[in-house]
């Protein structure tokens, strides 16, 4: 046996406050199934209301497991199936689900409360090909110092900005005034 010095530990050792991290089932299955009576469905069996134990017996004679797939039912329902393959479809019906999630882009497009015509029509135009690929615009007026005694000229400016763009998108949040900025969320109109 090994004799370690001062504070430290043997390698195989677990410190204090350790916690081993253990993986919750989403479903109980065979024997962690608590109800008394069960109705059982599935592939080769006829569908009925049975006790538990029975149930179980019947998908170990199969070669699977019983899995609780709706535990509020009156009684719950379970099914004979295979379990790491019924853990593997739920997984891919989750991808899948995500993937064919849209997600939604914002791009943002800052002015000054004194932006000029120039860069007015430059940013417009980037905000007409954000909202054609289908991505939100939050344009906001950034009051840097003083500037915010000029509350108004934002607020008319992104109103002038919201009008320049009501071919390509819709108002979904009129301007307002958060802290120092003023800001103002474009969505793309529906295609036809």
């Amino acid at each position: 046996m090994a004799i370690f010095q001062g504070n430290r530990r043997p390698p195989n050792s677990r410190g204090r406050g350790f916690r081993q991290r253990v993986v919750e089932e989403p479903y109980r299955v065979n024997e962690r199934i608590v109800a008394p009576q069960v109705r059982v469905v599935g592939d080769n069996i006829k569908v009925d209301v049975y006790p538990t134990s029975v149930a179980i017996k019947m998908a170990q004679e199969q070669g699977l497991d019983l899995v609780e797939i709706s535990p509020n039912a009156v009684p719950p329902v379970c099914k004979v199936i295979d379990y790491s393959k019924f853990k593997y479809e739920q997984k891919k019906k989750q991808k899948e689900i995500k993937a064919n999630a849209q997600k939604t882009v914002v791009k943002e497009i800052r002015f000054g409360p004194n932006t000029d015509d120039h860069d007015f029509n430059f940013k417009l135009k980037h905000a007409v090909n954000f909202l054609q690929e289908g991505a939100k615009v939050k344009a906001y007026v950034h009051f840097v110092g003083r500037s915010i005694v000029y509350k108004e000229r934002g607020e008319i400016l992104l109103l002038k900005f919201a009008q320049s763009l009501e071919d390509h998108g819709k108002v979904e949040l009129m301007p307002k005034l958060e802290g120092k900025r003023m800001y103002m969320m474009l969505a793309p109109k529906a295609k036809k």
